[in-house]
């Protein structure tokens, strides 16, 4: 019987700086510093470093990200906050959290990403409606960045904030920017399966705006001021734990190798698949970080099932976009609704992805995959 599949493999990437990684949990352990301890503004730093932010607050989990600078921007009741439909949850839910009210705009067939176009118009709707347009989240769905040119000029021209939801992008970049560095402020997570992850939960919040940085800052620790006990702004318990920073700058010494690794097995992918599926499209202007490798097929769930049968995993991100699920029916989406974000909910299929994929397990990858499609 052939070796299990691994869909994510941590486990190889763990064998490889396991010994550093250990080194750096026992730091922390000896010096029992295990909230806010140095390694957190070290490991801020080394990720400034890495993107060409110039302030990072490192935060307790991806979602917690997007909510601070919600807050920070004092985004309130009857703002209009402007998000893809074809995501994750956290985007559309920490709006809500704001009492603001998330619309859902279409995404790009292609990218799979944030429609400028439908945007514009789901923008002139809100107003039509009696919203007030607060800001704008594209998401770097799978790891490819969104058309931030387009969209940062839409923001522009109608005074809106951006902040880029990069939790699948970190790594990625875009007209030779870096990912982090694309948006008013940008977000990341460091969840365990995301490009960049941590051993738990962790995130990230980059921006190039000092004042922004610094209320972030409190607002990550319950809006401390410059006396712990004396807090200046409603806030959260939002902090990055100290373990974790130790785990993410040794992850960060290997990930632009790691990055390369990813690129690699998605050309091979390409070269492979291209003849039998849509393979994924990436803008010449953008490198992606790979968080997924997403296919469109039709006849999706037999797809699954035959490749299951060969022993390989499949995942489908996202099988219900944000405006057909139950908590979130009754907020607008932009003029026409989300067809094509209906579509690749249908369609969509994503095959292991990480830079450890061998050339042979992939091999035996594709080999099902075209079985199944008939090829």
């Amino acid at each position: 019987m052939s070796d299990p599949i691994a869909f994510i493999d941590l486990q190889a990437q763990q064998a490889r700086i396991r010994d550093k990684v250990d080194a750096a949990i026992a730091r922390v352990l000896d010096h029992g510093q295990y909230i806010n301890g140095p390694e957190v503004a070290e490991c801020e730093a080394a990720l400034g470093e890495f993107c060409g932010a110039e302030h990072v607050i490192g935060c307790a989990n991806g979602t917690d990200a997007l909510g601070l600078v919600l807050m920070a921007r004092g985004v309130k009741p009857g703002d209009a906050v402007f998000v893809p439909a074809f995501t994750f949850i956290a985007t559309g839910e920490v709006v809500a959290w704001m009492g603001a009210t998330p619309v859902f705009v279409d995404i790009d067939p292609k990218t799979f990403n944030m429609d400028p176009q439908h945007l514009k118009a789901s923008i002139a709707e809100a107003r039509e409606k009696g919203l007030t347009p607060a800001c704008v989240v594209p998401v770097d769905l799978f790891g490819q960045p969104a058309d931030y040119p387009a969209i940062r000029a839409i923001c522009e021209e109608e005074g809106l904030f951006l902040m880029a939801d990069a939790a699948q992008g970190f790594g990625g970049r875009l007209n030779d920017q870096s990912v982090g560095t694309l948006g008013d402020a940008s977000t990341t997570s460091f969840f365990p399966a995301k490009p960049l992850g941590c051993y738990g939960d962790g995130g990230a919040i980059f921006t190039d705006d000092a004042e922004l940085a610094d209320v972030l800052r409190s607002l990550r620790n319950h809006g401390a001021g410059k006396d712990r006990y004396d807090n200046v702004r409603i806030g959260m318990n939002g902090r990055l734990d100290t373990v974790q920073a130790a785990i993410l700058i040794e992850k960060l010494k290997i990930f632009p190798d790691e990055i390369e690794a990813r690129q690699r097995v998605a050309e091979r992918y390409n070269a492979l698949l291209s003849d039998v599926a849509e393979v994924p499209f990436v803008s010449n202007a953008a490198q992606s970080a790979w968080a997924q490798y997403t296919l469109k097929v039709e006849n999706r769930d037999a797809v699954r099932a035959a490749c299951a049968e060969d022993g390989v995993p499949t995942q489908v991100y996202y099988p219900v976009p944000l405006n057909n699920q139950t908590a979130y029916k009754h907020y607008p989406t932009g003029p026409g609704g989300c067809p094509v974000s209906d579509e690749l909910a249908e369609k969509v299929l994503s095959l292991p992805m990480h830079p450890y994929l061998d050339e042979g397990t992939q091999d035996r990858i594709v080999a099902s995959v075209r079985k199944a499609l008939g090829a």
